[in-house]
């Protein structure tokens, strides 16, 4: 599926559906290895995917959600590759988009959301784009605005603070 999120249209899927997980990476020309993100309408919604970060490390991700910044947190042991790609943590971010966090409260739980694009082009920023871009291989696009962004979202390391993009 596509939906609006802060900066761009995002695809996402049940993070726990391998197929959907491998029909994303496909249709965007991704590396696996590089791993997906997850959105979530509360942290709640992403505990069953990370291990249990220091509570100061928490303090200074929760301080910026919901909100636009992505944390890489230290991934749960045995999770899906398809999720972390060749990495230990998982990038994740509680969303401010309102019908992005409204997706993730209706379907129950944390969605899979990387930018609507083919790996390495720029990514679309409205549902139109998106059915040029994907045509009828999208199944479900959530019509909406994105929220003005200029950029996808900044991703930081939540252990160390390093920028991993800007």
């Amino acid at each position: 599926m596509a939906y609006p999120t802060e900066a761009v249209f995002g695809l996402g899927c049940d993070p726990a559906n391998a197929e959907a997980l491998a029909r994303l990476v496909a249709l965007k020309r991704r590396d696996a290895a590089k791993g997906l993100l997850l959105i979530a309408a509360d942290f709640q919604q992403l505990k069953t995917y990370l291990a249990r970060p220091a509570p100061e490390v928490m303090e200074r991700v929760a301080a910026t959600w919901p909100g636009f910044v992505t944390w890489v947190l230290p991934a749960r042991r045995g999770l899906s590759r398809w999720l972390t790609g060749r990495h230990a943590g998982l990038a994740v971010r509680v969303t401010a988009q309102p019908l992005a966090g409204a997706l993730c409260r209706a379907f129950g739980g944390a969605l899979v959301s990387t930018s609507a694009n083919v790996a390495g082009r720029p990514p679309a920023r409205d549902a139109r784009a998106v059915r040029r871009l994907f045509g009828r291989r999208v199944d479900l696009i959530l019509p909406g605005a994105v929220d003005g962004e200029a950029r996808p979202s900044p991703i930081r390391d939540a252990l160390s603070g390093r920028v991993i993009r800007e």
